[in-house]
């Protein structure tokens, strides 16, 4: 026979309680690049068929459950490759390493079912848009006439063997800001994640002096129209983005030292004057919310940065981005102590979490990296933290839900109402035990009901606390 476990006790001393408690779950940002620009991460084989595509999706949830025991609670997928999309896009077509060939539709949209699959782990997905680079001359002879190069010449300027979308042009402002729009208006993906926002590095040969000469202001610099050039395709993405829906999350991964600082060079490689990214004037100015700096070195390249991303992090957060492949044998073959003391002095210093590029090293263990993080660094879960409203959004955190409990057996049932907000609403469960921090039982639900069968009998008896949690990361007590 069902028993309720409890309805409404001691509500002021158990809403204040559960409160500390709740409060007390660490909030970071834990995550991983998701590469698939040659299946790098995933997928390794095609999907032409039901069997190929369940297999194809098989190997992603496994990814996906191994990141989840660790903690993982953001996933940057990559979207959009090189001019080619993971998803069926009225601008570009499938990128060929999920059927097989270029522009061939797979039995089934990645995008829809890595962002499902990542929401059911309780994890955020931001689709990871690649700005500039379209691809090298192969790829685009491969394309025919669906390469952007064919379709929109007039964006697209050949450097070497490699071609690029040119963004001293306003129209290639707006065609990225579409292409982010497709996917904002018809995926609740989490976040917008732009990579290679940024001129190509000065060994590539991008001749862009016509169009300096053309289209420069009187008096302006070309290292200063070079930065407004980027600095308006981020704008018209952030625009789009936040106008479609104001809580989806925009970053981007600029290169790892924002420029030469006064106690250390950045030898010529830096954000803001190698490449015109004028990364920390985004977050300043509310065009990013985070941001995940390329932060591939150590030592005096690693440290210094470090510090002048967090002295300028701003109203935003700053993520910094761990080359852990550098572990491999087969690259720099980094003893692991050298990304452990990496993560340690970021926390420390409280940025905003870590990211890590790529999914299979850390996947892979190599140096015992993810057996690290599973027993040590993140044994304890930690949530996303939240965002900042836009400035139009004047509405408060969510109502908290009433929550209902029932006991059948070795099962817990939970109910309760549902929330209403200005953005969508998910729900979250914890387990407040008695002299212990709380725990999160599950994330991102999104039915009003859950059930639950403890590991233990004794958790039966604990007290449960549902919180609701708005698209921004507002929370309910």
């Amino acid at each position: 026979m069902r028993r309720f476990l409890f309805l409404l006790f001691f509500l002021c001393a158990a809403t204040f309680a559960s409160a500390a408690e709740v409060a007390s779950v660490p909030r970071e940002v834990r995550a991983v690049w998701l590469t698939t620009i040659s299946g790098l991460d995933w997928p390794s084989r095609p999907a032409t068929d039901a069997a190929s595509a369940k297999r194809q999706q098989r190997e992603l949830c496994r990814m996906l459950d191994q990141l989840q025991t660790i903690g993982i609670n953001v996933v940057l997928f990559q979207t959009r490759l090189r001019a080619t999309t993971a998803y069926p896009s009225a601008l570009e077509p499938y990128d060929g390493v999920f059927a097989g060939a270029p522009g061939r539709t797979p039995p089934y949209d990645p995008l829809r079912f890595a962002l499902d699959e990542c929401h059911k782990r309780g994890m955020e997905l931001h689709a990871w848009v690649v700005a500039f680079p379209i691809g090298k001359d192969g790829a685009m002879k491969r394309l025919g006439n669906r390469g952007l190069a064919k379709m929109r010449p007039e964006l697209c300027r050949r450097a070497g063997e490699e071609w690029y979308m040119n963004p001293a042009l306003p129209a290639t402002a707006d065609y990225l800001a579409k292409l982010c729009r497709e996917i904002v208006e018809n995926y609740e993906v989490d976040g917008i994640h732009l990579d290679y926002i940024r001129y190509p590095e000065h060994t590539i040969p991008f001749r862009d002096d016509a169009d300096f000469r053309r289209l420069a202001p009187a008096g302006l610099s070309k290292s200063a129209w070079r930065k407004q050039n980027v600095d308006r395709c981020v704008k018209a993405v952030a625009d789009v983005v936040k106008g479609v829906r104001p809580w989806v999350k925009l970053s981007c991964s600029p290169v790892g030292k924002y420029a030469d600082l006064p106690r250390a060079s950045s030898f010529g490689w830096n954000a803001r004057d190698a490449v015109s990214q004028d990364a920390q004037a985004w977050l300043a100015k509310g065009w990013m919310d985070w941001l995940f700096p390329m932060m591939y070195f150590d030592g005096r390249h690693f440290y210094p940065f470090l510090a002048d991303w967090k002295e300028n992090e701003g109203p935003g957060r700053v993520i910094p981005g761990l080359g852990i492949y550098f572990l491999s044998p087969s690259e720099k073959n980094w003893n692991l102590h050298v990304v452990t003391r990496q993560m340690s002095v970021s926390r420390m210093m409280g940025l905003g979490g870590h990211a890590f590029f790529r999914t299979r090293f850390l996947l892979n263990d190599v140096k015992g990296l993810f057996s690290w993080l599973r027993t040590d660094f993140y044994a304890r879960p930690a949530l996303v933290p939240p965002i900042s409203p836009v400035a139009s959004d004047t509405s408060a955190a969510p109502a908290a839900p009433e929550l209902r409990v029932e006991r059948e057996g070795k099962t817990l049932h939970f109910s309760w109402n549902a929330i209403t907000a200005t953005t969508p609403v998910h729900y979250r469960l914890y387990r407040l035990d008695a002299g212990r921090d709380a725990v999160v039982v599950a994330d991102r639900l999104t039915d009003t009901s859950f059930s639950l069968t403890p590991a233990l009998p004794s958790l039966l008896h604990s007290t449960y606390v549902l919180t609701a949690v708005d698209a921004y990361g507002r929370e309910s007590l």
